[in-house]
Protein backbone atom coordinates (compact mmCIF):
# COMPACT_ATOMS: atom_id res chain seq x y z
CA UNK A 1 0.00 0.00 0.00
CA UNK A 2 2.62 2.22 0.56
CA UNK A 3 4.69 1.88 -2.60
CA UNK A 4 1.16 3.10 -4.31
CA UNK A 5 0.44 5.77 -2.23
CA UNK A 6 4.18 7.24 -2.91
CA UNK A 7 3.93 6.44 -6.67
CA UNK A 8 0.54 7.78 -6.37
CA UNK A 9 2.08 11.56 -5.16
CA UNK A 10 5.08 11.19 -7.50
CA UNK A 11 2.66 11.17 -10.34
CA UNK A 12 0.54 13.88 -9.15
CA UNK A 13 4.36 15.90 -8.41
CA UNK A 14 4.83 15.14 -11.85
CA UNK A 15 1.49 16.27 -13.14
CA UNK A 16 2.07 19.37 -11.24
CA UNK A 17 5.18 20.53 -13.07
CA UNK A 18 4.72 19.62 -16.18
CA UNK A 19 1.34 22.05 -15.72
CA UNK A 20 3.20 24.79 -14.35
CA UNK A 21 5.12 24.90 -17.56
CA UNK A 22 2.60 25.22 -19.60
CA UNK A 23 0.65 28.39 -20.62
CA UNK A 24 0.55 31.69 -22.80
CA UNK A 25 4.03 31.69 -21.99
CA UNK A 26 5.59 28.16 -22.43
CA UNK A 27 8.28 27.39 -20.02
CA UNK A 28 11.09 24.21 -20.68
CA UNK A 29 10.38 21.47 -18.25
CA UNK A 30 14.10 21.57 -17.41
CA UNK A 31 13.78 25.38 -16.38
CA UNK A 32 10.46 24.92 -14.44
CA UNK A 33 12.16 22.14 -12.45
CA UNK A 34 14.93 24.34 -11.72
CA UNK A 35 13.46 27.54 -10.91
CA UNK A 36 11.26 24.95 -8.51
CA UNK A 37 13.73 23.27 -6.23
CA UNK A 38 15.78 27.33 -6.39
CA UNK A 39 13.69 28.06 -3.81
CA UNK A 40 13.96 25.48 -1.36
CA UNK A 41 16.50 25.58 1.40
CA UNK A 42 19.79 25.05 0.86
CA UNK A 43 19.14 24.74 -2.28
CA UNK A 44 20.52 26.77 -4.97
CA UNK A 45 20.30 26.28 -8.85
CA UNK A 46 22.58 28.03 -11.43
CA UNK A 47 20.05 28.92 -14.45
CA UNK A 48 20.21 32.08 -16.81
CA UNK A 49 16.14 31.79 -17.09
CA UNK A 50 14.10 35.01 -17.70
CA UNK A 51 13.26 37.00 -14.46
CA UNK A 52 9.88 37.28 -15.65
CA UNK A 53 9.84 32.90 -15.68
CA UNK A 54 10.31 33.12 -12.62
CA UNK A 55 7.87 35.84 -11.84
CA UNK A 56 4.90 33.59 -13.57
CA UNK A 57 5.57 30.22 -11.51
CA UNK A 58 6.28 31.79 -8.00
CA UNK A 59 3.23 34.69 -8.50
CA UNK A 60 0.58 32.84 -10.47
CA UNK A 61 1.29 29.38 -11.53
CA UNK A 62 2.61 27.61 -8.62
CA UNK A 63 -0.21 29.09 -6.11
CA UNK A 64 -3.01 28.25 -8.58
CA UNK A 65 -1.87 24.67 -8.70
CA UNK A 66 -1.28 24.60 -5.74
CA UNK A 67 -4.82 25.26 -4.60
CA UNK A 68 -6.44 23.12 -7.31
CA UNK A 69 -4.23 20.14 -5.86
CA UNK A 70 -5.33 21.03 -2.47
CA UNK A 71 -9.17 21.33 -3.22
CA UNK A 72 -8.97 18.47 -5.24
CA UNK A 73 -7.57 16.39 -2.66
CA UNK A 74 -9.79 17.69 0.02
CA UNK A 75 -12.87 17.03 -2.34
CA UNK A 76 -11.77 13.20 -3.60
CA UNK A 77 -11.38 12.96 0.49
CA UNK A 78 -14.66 13.88 1.73
CA UNK A 79 -16.31 12.20 -1.39
CA UNK A 80 -14.63 8.75 -0.50
CA UNK A 81 -16.08 9.38 3.44
CA UNK A 82 -19.56 10.08 2.20
CA UNK A 83 -19.72 7.12 -0.16
CA UNK A 84 -18.69 4.87 2.83
CA UNK A 85 -20.79 6.46 5.12
CA UNK A 86 -23.85 6.33 3.05
CA UNK A 87 -22.96 2.88 1.42
CA UNK A 88 -23.71 4.19 -1.81
CA UNK A 89 -21.18 5.06 -4.79
CA UNK A 90 -23.13 7.88 -6.44
CA UNK A 91 -22.98 10.03 -2.82
CA UNK A 92 -20.92 13.38 -3.85
CA UNK A 93 -19.50 16.23 -0.85
CA UNK A 94 -22.39 18.94 -1.95
CA UNK A 95 -24.87 16.52 -0.73
CA UNK A 96 -26.16 17.94 2.52
CA UNK A 97 -26.21 21.45 0.92
CA UNK A 98 -22.70 22.71 1.11
CA UNK A 99 -22.44 24.38 -2.27
CA UNK A 100 -25.60 25.96 -1.97
CA UNK A 101 -25.05 27.39 1.40
CA UNK A 102 -21.62 28.51 0.15
CA UNK A 103 -23.18 29.86 -3.42
CA UNK A 104 -25.50 32.10 -0.66
CA UNK A 105 -22.91 33.57 0.75
CA UNK A 106 -20.97 34.33 -1.90
CA UNK A 107 -24.22 35.99 -3.66
CA UNK A 108 -24.63 38.35 -0.17
CA UNK A 109 -20.90 39.45 -0.57
CA UNK A 110 -20.80 40.18 -4.19
CA UNK A 111 -24.90 41.80 -4.54
CA UNK A 112 -24.25 43.97 -1.80
CA UNK A 113 -21.22 45.34 -2.80
CA UNK A 114 -19.42 44.92 0.16
CA UNK A 115 -15.68 44.58 -0.60
CA UNK A 116 -13.94 41.01 -1.43
CA UNK A 117 -10.84 41.70 0.61
CA UNK A 118 -12.26 43.64 3.85
CA UNK A 119 -10.92 40.86 6.28
CA UNK A 120 -7.44 39.10 6.12
CA UNK A 121 -7.31 36.73 3.08
CA UNK A 122 -10.83 38.29 1.96
CA UNK A 123 -14.30 38.42 3.05
CA UNK A 124 -15.50 36.18 0.13
CA UNK A 125 -14.22 32.63 1.29
CA UNK A 126 -15.39 33.88 5.09
CA UNK A 127 -18.94 34.67 3.71
CA UNK A 128 -18.70 31.96 1.25
CA UNK A 129 -17.89 29.22 4.24
CA UNK A 130 -20.05 30.71 7.04
CA UNK A 131 -22.90 30.00 4.37
CA UNK A 132 -21.73 26.28 3.53
CA UNK A 133 -21.67 25.80 7.89
CA UNK A 134 -24.77 27.27 7.99
CA UNK A 135 -26.59 24.98 5.47
CA UNK A 136 -25.24 22.09 6.76
CA UNK A 137 -25.95 22.61 10.42
CA UNK A 138 -29.84 23.26 9.42
CA UNK A 139 -29.81 19.98 7.76
CA UNK A 140 -27.77 18.02 10.82
CA UNK A 141 -30.10 19.57 12.84
CA UNK A 142 -33.29 18.91 10.82
CA UNK A 143 -32.19 15.02 10.89
CA UNK A 144 -31.34 14.76 14.16
CA UNK A 145 -34.69 15.20 15.46
CA UNK A 146 -35.49 12.18 14.33
CA UNK A 147 -34.50 9.13 16.23
CA UNK A 148 -30.27 8.97 16.27
CA UNK A 149 -29.17 9.95 12.97
CA UNK A 150 -30.60 8.56 9.91
CA UNK A 151 -28.77 9.03 6.45
CA UNK A 152 -32.18 9.23 4.62
CA UNK A 153 -33.53 11.91 6.24
CA UNK A 154 -30.11 14.03 6.22
CA UNK A 155 -30.43 12.98 2.62
CA UNK A 156 -33.59 14.87 2.42
CA UNK A 157 -33.11 17.78 4.30
CA UNK A 158 -29.84 18.70 2.64
CA UNK A 159 -32.15 18.80 -0.70
CA UNK A 160 -34.46 20.77 1.41
CA UNK A 161 -31.77 23.26 2.59
CA UNK A 162 -30.06 23.42 -1.03
CA UNK A 163 -33.40 24.01 -2.59
CA UNK A 164 -33.86 26.90 -0.29
CA UNK A 165 -30.36 28.47 -0.50
CA UNK A 166 -30.41 28.39 -4.38
CA UNK A 167 -33.97 30.17 -4.34
CA UNK A 168 -32.95 32.78 -1.78
CA UNK A 169 -29.46 33.43 -4.22
CA UNK A 170 -31.94 33.54 -7.29
CA UNK A 171 -34.07 35.95 -5.82
CA UNK A 172 -31.02 38.23 -4.76
CA UNK A 173 -29.89 37.86 -8.28
CA UNK A 174 -32.97 38.87 -9.95
CA UNK A 175 -33.43 42.10 -7.53
CA UNK A 176 -30.07 42.93 -7.78
CA UNK A 177 -28.47 45.33 -10.56
CA UNK A 178 -25.05 44.80 -10.36
CA UNK A 179 -22.74 42.96 -13.20
CA UNK A 180 -23.49 39.05 -12.77
CA UNK A 181 -20.07 38.10 -14.17
CA UNK A 182 -17.76 38.01 -10.95
CA UNK A 183 -20.54 36.00 -9.54
CA UNK A 184 -21.38 33.27 -12.17
CA UNK A 185 -17.90 32.84 -12.75
CA UNK A 186 -17.31 31.88 -8.69
CA UNK A 187 -20.07 29.65 -9.46
CA UNK A 188 -18.55 27.66 -11.70
CA UNK A 189 -15.37 27.55 -9.69
CA UNK A 190 -11.98 28.77 -10.60
CA UNK A 191 -8.45 29.27 -9.01
CA UNK A 192 -7.59 32.66 -11.52
CA UNK A 193 -7.23 34.79 -8.10
CA UNK A 194 -5.22 32.17 -6.69
CA UNK A 195 -2.25 33.27 -3.78
CA UNK A 196 -0.31 31.50 -1.63
CA UNK A 197 -1.87 32.94 1.53
CA UNK A 198 -5.00 31.29 0.26
CA UNK A 199 -2.91 27.75 0.74
CA UNK A 200 -1.93 29.08 4.08
CA UNK A 201 -5.43 29.90 5.01
CA UNK A 202 -6.92 26.24 4.04
CA UNK A 203 -4.47 24.01 5.36
CA UNK A 204 -5.56 24.82 9.22
CA UNK A 205 -8.85 22.59 8.09
CA UNK A 206 -7.20 20.52 5.51
CA UNK A 207 -4.42 18.91 7.57
CA UNK A 208 -5.99 18.00 10.74
CA UNK A 209 -9.58 17.08 8.81
CA UNK A 210 -7.47 14.90 7.04
CA UNK A 211 -6.01 13.20 9.79
CA UNK A 212 -8.98 12.55 11.43
CA UNK A 213 -11.38 10.98 8.02
CA UNK A 214 -7.94 8.98 7.13
CA UNK A 215 -7.77 7.70 10.84
CA UNK A 216 -11.61 6.35 10.07
CA UNK A 217 -10.48 4.25 7.26
CA UNK A 218 -11.01 0.49 9.41
CA UNK A 219 -14.29 1.63 11.17
CA UNK A 220 -15.68 3.20 7.49
CA UNK A 221 -14.78 -0.86 6.47
CA UNK A 222 -16.82 -2.22 9.16
CA UNK A 223 -19.53 0.12 8.74
CA UNK A 224 -20.47 -1.45 4.90
CA UNK A 225 -22.03 -4.37 6.77
CA UNK A 226 -24.53 -2.41 7.81
CA UNK A 227 -24.72 -0.47 11.25
CA UNK A 228 -26.45 -3.61 13.48
CA UNK A 229 -22.77 -5.25 12.26
CA UNK A 230 -20.69 -2.45 13.67
CA UNK A 231 -22.68 -1.97 16.75
CA UNK A 232 -21.66 -5.67 17.48
CA UNK A 233 -17.82 -5.32 16.30
CA UNK A 234 -17.27 -2.08 18.96
CA UNK A 235 -18.34 0.68 16.91
CA UNK A 236 -20.14 3.78 18.32
CA UNK A 237 -22.20 4.13 14.96
CA UNK A 238 -24.08 7.50 15.79
CA UNK A 239 -21.04 9.01 17.06
CA UNK A 240 -19.08 7.90 13.88
CA UNK A 241 -21.97 9.47 11.29
CA UNK A 242 -21.65 12.99 13.29
CA UNK A 243 -17.68 12.98 13.28
CA UNK A 244 -17.40 11.95 9.50
CA UNK A 245 -20.20 14.36 8.33
CA UNK A 246 -19.17 17.00 10.74
CA UNK A 247 -15.11 16.91 9.44
CA UNK A 248 -16.36 15.82 5.40
CA UNK A 249 -18.62 18.75 5.49
CA UNK A 250 -16.14 21.53 7.20
CA UNK A 251 -13.31 20.15 4.45
CA UNK A 252 -15.82 20.69 1.54
CA UNK A 253 -16.77 23.87 3.21
CA UNK A 254 -13.39 25.64 3.27
CA UNK A 255 -12.51 23.90 -0.87
CA UNK A 256 -15.64 25.88 -1.64
CA UNK A 257 -15.04 28.97 -0.10
CA UNK A 258 -11.87 29.24 -1.60
CA UNK A 259 -12.80 27.49 -5.14
CA UNK A 260 -16.71 27.90 -5.62
CA UNK A 261 -18.37 25.55 -6.64
CA UNK A 262 -16.34 22.78 -8.15
CA UNK A 263 -18.34 19.54 -8.72
CA UNK A 264 -17.98 15.77 -9.40
CA UNK A 265 -14.63 15.47 -8.02
CA UNK A 266 -15.44 14.17 -5.14
CA UNK A 267 -17.72 11.94 -7.23
CA UNK A 268 -15.56 10.28 -9.76
CA UNK A 269 -12.22 9.93 -8.00
CA UNK A 270 -13.45 8.03 -5.56
CA UNK A 271 -14.72 6.08 -7.66
CA UNK A 272 -11.82 4.96 -10.03
CA UNK A 273 -9.96 4.05 -6.72
CA UNK A 274 -12.28 1.74 -6.03
CA UNK A 275 -12.36 0.48 -9.20
CA UNK A 276 -9.13 -0.36 -9.86
CA UNK A 277 -7.53 -0.58 -6.24
CA UNK A 278 -11.16 -1.86 -4.30
CA UNK A 279 -12.57 -1.10 -1.31
CA UNK A 280 -10.54 -0.69 1.20
CA UNK A 281 -11.05 2.53 3.18
CA UNK A 282 -7.53 2.65 4.45
CA UNK A 283 -6.25 3.07 1.11
CA UNK A 284 -9.35 4.03 -0.41
CA UNK A 285 -9.52 7.14 1.60
CA UNK A 286 -5.70 8.84 0.73
CA UNK A 287 -5.48 7.04 -2.81
CA UNK A 288 -8.75 9.39 -3.29
CA UNK A 289 -6.82 12.17 -2.61
CA UNK A 290 -4.57 12.22 -4.50
CA UNK A 291 -6.55 11.05 -7.94
CA UNK A 292 -8.79 14.23 -6.68
CA UNK A 293 -5.71 16.13 -6.41
CA UNK A 294 -4.00 15.61 -10.27
CA UNK A 295 -7.49 15.58 -11.48
CA UNK A 296 -8.12 19.04 -10.49
CA UNK A 297 -4.76 19.79 -11.83
CA UNK A 298 -5.18 19.03 -14.86
CA UNK A 299 -8.78 20.53 -14.90
CA UNK A 300 -7.27 23.50 -14.16
CA UNK A 301 -4.85 23.35 -16.85
CA UNK A 302 -7.55 22.88 -19.39
CA UNK A 303 -9.53 25.70 -17.71
CA UNK A 304 -6.41 28.07 -18.76
CA UNK A 305 -5.53 26.81 -21.74
CA UNK A 306 -8.12 25.70 -23.82
CA UNK A 307 -9.91 28.81 -24.54
CA UNK A 308 -6.70 31.27 -24.52
CA UNK A 309 -6.00 34.24 -24.38
CA UNK A 310 -9.71 33.73 -22.16
CA UNK A 311 -9.76 31.58 -19.66
CA UNK A 312 -13.12 28.92 -18.77
CA UNK A 313 -14.10 28.33 -15.36
CA UNK A 314 -13.06 24.66 -13.96
CA UNK A 315 -16.19 24.05 -13.35
CA UNK A 316 -17.14 23.52 -16.86
CA UNK A 317 -14.14 21.29 -17.26
CA UNK A 318 -15.17 19.25 -14.23
CA UNK A 319 -18.41 19.19 -15.67
CA UNK A 320 -17.42 18.10 -19.25
CA UNK A 321 -15.24 15.20 -17.90
CA UNK A 322 -17.34 14.29 -14.70
CA UNK A 323 -21.28 14.66 -16.19
CA UNK A 324 -20.91 11.70 -18.79
CA UNK A 325 -19.21 9.57 -16.17
CA UNK A 326 -21.69 9.90 -13.29
CA UNK A 327 -24.43 8.74 -16.35
CA UNK A 328 -22.07 5.67 -16.89
CA UNK A 329 -22.57 4.84 -13.28
CA UNK A 330 -26.19 5.34 -13.16
CA UNK A 331 -26.80 3.24 -16.32
CA UNK A 332 -24.56 0.75 -14.74
CA UNK A 333 -26.12 0.53 -11.09
CA UNK A 334 -29.82 -0.18 -12.95
CA UNK A 335 -28.78 -2.85 -14.64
Amino acid sequence: MAVRLAAGAAVVVAIAVLAAGVGAVAIPLDSTVAIALDRLPGVSMDGDWPDSWETILWKLRFPRIVMAGLVGGVLALSGAAYQGLFRNPLADPYLVGVASGAGLGAAVVFLTGSSLFAVGGGLLPIAAFAGAIAAVSIAYLVARRSDGLPLTTLILAGVAVSALAGAVTSLLMIRSDPSLRPLLSWLLGGFSGSRWNHAWLILPYVVPGAVVLLAYGRVLNVMQLGDDHARAAGVNVERTKIVLLGIASLLTAAAVAFSGVIGFVGLVAPHVVRRIWGADHRFLLPMSALVGAGFLILADLGARTLASPAELPVGIITAFAGAPFFLFLLTRKAR
